[in-house]
């Protein structure tokens, strides 16, 4: 078992972390040496196995990953029992490239697909542009995520009432549908902004869509 676990750059807290995956050892080790050469953080493994037993860093990462490796073929990555078990742009290298597998890989939601020989400056272009936009996606995840904690922090009435507020009814119209007063009704409105960090109605609208998967109904069908 090959496991290089190579960390340039920053050993301690790295800003980013590029991690390899290829069973041919002068190709990991030469990929390695051109990542470290451009101030990037690495982690180098032979195999996927090894790729996911690792512990990986909360920060902007991405995968360079050999198509064809012994063992498993870095597409299974994309598949059961591996899929799930990781959330980084996918970099697909390989030597025998053809369209069929480029068009599989990137179904898959491979980030990218690079045929052999590569110029350097456009893996470390690739790379530059994967991990911008994992940044970007750790970002929003983050947004959710403290969207998420301030929902959850709301009683049964608050969202029941903040819900029929991003759906557009008047306090009234929440007041009679709830049996409640409209004075009652205007107080969980206000706890429920004042907890959300909502400034506005739109403001209101916009956190609660967040929460939402795609493709869900109106406000009342958050959860």
């Amino acid at each position: 078992m090959k496991h290089d676990n190579v960390i340039a750059a920053n050993e301690s807290a790295p800003d980013s972390l590029v991690y390899v995956v290829d069973d041919d050892e002068s190709i990991r080790g030469a990929l390695t040496s051109l990542l470290m050469s451009v101030g990037v953080d690495v982690r180098a493994f032979e195999s996927i196995e090894d790729f996911l037993s690792t512990e990986m860093p909360d920060v902007p990462s991405c995968l360079v990953l050999d198509v064809r490796l012994r063992g498993a073929s870095g597409l299974t990555l994309q598949q059961e029992p591996f899929k799930g078990s990781f959330r980084i742009p996918v970099i697909f290298l390989t030597g025998h490239g053809d369209i069929e597998m480029s068009v599989k890989a990137m179904k898959a939601g491979a980030f990218d697909f690079m045929t052999k020989p590569f110029k350097d400056q456009d893996l470390i272009d690739t790379i530059a542009a994967a991990l911008k936009r994992d940044r970007e996606l750790k970002h929003q995840h983050k947004i959710v995520a403290d969207i998420r904690e301030t929902y959850d922090s709301l009683t049964a009435r608050e969202r029941e009432v903040i819900r029929l507020v991003a759906d557009g009814l008047l306090n009234k119209q929440i007041a009679d549908l709830l049996c409640l007063s409209e004075v009652t009704v205007k107080i969980h409105r206000a706890q429920a902004m004042r907890k959300l960090k909502a400034s506005s109605l739109p403001d209101v609208v916009k956190k609660l869509q967040q929460l939402l998967p795609p493709n869900s109904g109106p406000g009342r069908t958050f959860l």
